[in-house]
């Protein structure tokens, strides 16, 4: 297929290659964006371990709690503004509080709001204030003892990122400085039982891949592979992961220390995955005048 620009800048962006690289990565891998990326990786042109996801929505993340349940809702909106308007807002944790008794997000969005459904609710927010908005994903999380974080806050229990712990015991102080770590780190899961095998076999596969590029015999290849996984489990696992608040131990040893066990992580970043295209006015005025 043809490659274009577009998909060059994409993959520049998601791996840091440079524009050359970039170029022949699709061209090998036939525009195929995720097998070009491995494709740099294995290469050892690639700077990033996996495409990160462009934000590119706005709105909010708000988060709330009962008891040992927690959930984290995602509204989205078209800009930032209305992220800060009061009403907007108001709604966004009202629908929180909703989310407490739904199980997924359909049923979130068919479920009673002040005599309205939730989404109609949404739909009638739309026309007021004149710009698109939607409930986009919601998170549920139980536990002995849940707690909750949100980075940027916009307001209370709302802002960019959403964070839920489910822990042992009642350290709600220990339990926010992990939420504050996980906010930051973006963990893929809690332990290597939590990851998906299919991920952690394409990982192993990647890692063979690269160290065959070096030429060193097999029996050496495997050896570097188990040094290998170990350091990518130490990177993409909370438990495993050095713990910002103090990098001389992991999360998992932090959590012993304090007396208390993590049982389970959520984190909702606003706008997470999805994709605006930037229109370019200049050619549309003249796509439109020609």
């Amino acid at each position: 297929m043809a490659i274009t620009a577009a998909m060059v800048k994409e993959l520049r962006e998601a791996t840091g290659a440079g524009m050359m690289d970039a170029k022949k990565a699709l061209t090998e891998n036939d525009g195929d964006m995720e097998a070009a990326t491995d494709w740099l990786r294995t290469k050892g042109l690639a700077k990033a371990a996996k495409k990160s996801g462009r934000t590119a929505a706005e709105g909010l993340v708000a988060v709330a709690v009962d008891g040992g349940k927690g959930v984290a809702v995602e509204v989205n909106s078209e800009t930032d503004f209305v992220a800060k308007n009061a009403d907007f807002q108001k709604m966004v944790g009202g629908i929180a509080q909703v989310a407490l008794s739904v199980g997924d997000v359909d049923a979130l969005k068919a479920a009673d709001m002040n005599g309205k459904s939730v989404e109609q609710t949404v739909t009638d927010a739309v026309a007021v204030i004149g710009e698109n908005m939607g409930v986009r994903r919601m998170a549920t999380l139980e536990g002995e003892t849940v707690v909750t974080y949100v980075h940027n806050a916009a307001a209370t229990d709302m802002g960019n990122i959403g964070v839920l712990v489910a822990m042992t015991g009642d350290d709600a102080a220990f339990g926010r400085q992990v939420a504050m770590h996980i906010a930051a780190t973006n963990p893929a899961a809690l332990n290597e039982a939590d990851l998906d095998p299919a991920i952690v076999e394409k990982e192993k596969q990647i890692q063979m891949d690269i160290a065959r590029e070096s030429g060193k015999p097999e029996q050496v290849i495997e050896k570097m592979i188990v040094g290998r996984m170990k350091k990518y489990m130490a990177e993409v696992t909370l438990v495993n992961q050095s713990f910002v608040v103090n990098p001389d131990l992991t999360v998992g040893a932090a959590a012993a220390e304090a007396g208390v066990e993590i049982t389970g992580f959520v984190r909702l970043e606003k706008g997470e995955g999805i994709e605006v295209v930037a229109e370019d006015f200049a050619a549309e005025v003249a796509k439109l005048n020609g």
